[in-house]
């Protein structure tokens, strides 16, 4: 079984928690890693990007000037690619950049990158969190507590709870998430992973 260090909300250390060795302490799997890391990024794309093609462009009904005479080449549209204000060649289009990961794999490069920080001792067991109220000030001082040194922190809740969410909203450097749909791109982003008690057996329920 894995062990993995439980806190307290002032940051004292109380213990360690057991914890299934398949989810928090599986191998490095770095090819599968990128790939599920590139689909979650290519799949937040919007693909809207789109330039107009000659067909497109409005204008450009009759030749820019005359056929001879001017001793400059000939020209039969203003609207040509190579003219000023015209169309463009091979832009981009309308495109869906969305990828197909299968479920195994993100469960499997979940379960690899909370092991990496584990084996980091970036990860932590969270005891006796409970957010009565939206307000951000006690939060913070929870989370200078919990994360001393400032970074980008990742909290995983066993369910959601909106004065949480709330809380942490207006904190750069914060970010909340559920057990239920944390993914490998949440904590590859964050640098300390604060996981509550409760969220553990959510975990590994929903990995194993």
């Amino acid at each position: 079984m894995a062990s993995l260090k439980l806190i307290s909300t002032d940051g004292s250390v109380l213990g360690e928690v057991q914890a299934n060795d398949a989810i928090f302490d599986a191998p490095d799997n770095e090819i599968l890693v990128h790939g599920v890391i590139v689909g979650f990024q290519n799949a937040k794309r919007q693909g809207t990007h789109k330039t107009k093609t000659r067909a497109e462009v409005s204008g450009g009904g009759i030749k820019p000037f005359r056929q001879k005479g001017t001793g400059r080449a000939r020209q039969g549209s203003s609207r040509e690619p190579h003219m000023r204000g015209g169309g463009i060649i091979f832009g981009p289009e309308p495109r869906d950049y969305r990828q197909k990961i299968t479920s195994r794999a993100r469960r499997q490069a979940l379960c690899s990158v909370l092991s990496d920080r584990v084996r980091g001792e970036r990860l932590v067991v969270l005891k006796g969190l409970t957010v009565d109220a939206p307000k951000t000030k006690p939060f913070a001082a929870m989370v200078a507590l919990v994360a001393p040194e400032g970074r980008r922190t990742l909290f995983v809740l066993p369910e959601l709870n909106e004065n949480a969410v709330l809380s942490a909203r207006n904190m750069e450097r914060v970010t909340v998430r559920t057990a239920a749909d944390v993914n490998a791109l949440d904590v590859i982003g964050a640098v300390r992973i604060v996981v509550l008690e409760e969220a553990v057996a959510k975990l590994e329920e929903r990995l194993s």
